[in-house]
């Protein structure tokens, strides 16, 4: 295959959000080094971190100008030294700097190929998405059948891949999402779905469970929220694994945890688990394989925006305007 020496990419001028994101052209065409491979991007995944990141709240973030998203999935198309697989004419999935691009340069070793019967960008999610929620419900949130589980934002690409994983793990799921996308919630499997933007949560979840509150929170709105999440867990056996901030920062004193949210809190960032603990890691993926050969996993149509409207998809994304996961198409 025939690789241009330029490319067209987004990059990021300012932190003050993704309306300062522009197209460029006549951008070098990435080389693969030692270990990697180089594909050519087929979907780039849009997630919440690369909006932290455009507006200056990603934890060590890049600064400006810098070339945005870290997920795609494409074919490979060159190999570079001491790669044994995978092949060029692969078609992968991966995590790496500038995917909103049309090349990328991924670790080999950490190349997932995209299952046998599904399009390339239904594969959008396995590499980010799906290894977070079930990382927060298994090694870190210990869920069990039987179990109750809120789930937020749960039309949104993450929620929805931890309410399906929730409920084959025999769960009851109460899920948030703003009233339009309920009846789409509760076809996913829900139990019960509860305004994401209005009511007591925690109440709410009482409700539900008879007072007893539940056993497993994942928390990903931040904000105001953050407080409410833990006010929804049970006491002293409650779980609230918590793995984004979509709505902002949030406090918790040990003043709190003693007198006010006696529950065990767990932090979860994806690179991190990666780095810090890969045996772990690799049990999460081991597992999402065996659930992706079972059906449990299967494939899912991105919300599609052209490369050129990367500021108006995460400018959607951000103001929770979309459904499932949201892709960007060179």
């Amino acid at each position: 295959m025939s690789i241009p020496a330029t490319m067209r990419a987004l990059e990021q001028t300012t932190l003050k959000g993704p309306q300062d994101m522009r197209l460029i052209t006549g951008v070098p065409v990435p080389e693969p080094g030692r270990g990697e491979v180089l594909i050519r991007v087929v979907a780039a995944g849009v997630n919440f971190a690369d909006v932290s990141k455009a507006c200056g709240t990603f934890g060590d973030g890049p600064q400006p100008p810098y070339r945005t998203g870290f997920e795609a999935v494409g074919e490979v198309v060159a190999t570079g030294e001491a790669v044994t697989g995978p092949a060029p004419g692969t078609y992968v999935t991966g995590v790496g700097d500038g995917a909103f691009a049309e090349y990328l340069v991924l670790p080999a070793a950490a190349a997932m190929p995209v299952p046998a019967g599904w399009r390339a960008e239904q594969a959008l999610g396995l590499a980010v998405n799906w290894p977070t929620a079930l990382a927060a419900l298994k090694p870190l949130g210990r869920v069990a059948a039987g179990e109750t589980v809120v789930v937020p934002a749960a039309a949104g690409a993450t929620g929805r891949a931890a309410l399906t994983l929730a409920k084959h793990y025999g769960a009851t799921v109460v899920a948030t999402a703003s009233p339009a996308k309920h009846e789409t919630v509760l076809a996913l499997g829900a139990d019960h779905v509860l305004d994401s933007r209005d009511g007591d949560l925690a109440a709410e979840v009482r409700r539900l469970t008879g007072g007893a509150a539940a056993d497993l929170v994942l928390e990903s709105a931040g904000g105001a929220a953050f407080a409410a999440s833990l006010a929804a867990a049970k006491p002293v056996t409650g779980r609230v694994v918590v793995y984004g901030l979509a709505g902002g920062e949030a406090s918790l004193t040990n003043w709190e945890l003693v007198y006010r949210h006696q529950v065990q809190v767990i932090g979860l960032n994806i690179g991190t688990l990666i780095r810090s603990a890969p045996a772990i890691f690799g049990e999460v993926m081991g597992e999402l394989s065996a659930l992706v050969a079972a059906g449990v996993v299967g494939p899912a149509e991105p919300v599609a925006y052209e490369l050129a409207e990367g500021p108006r998809a995460l400018a959607d994304l951000a103001a929770r305007a979309t459904v499932g996961k949201v892709a960007l198409l060179p």
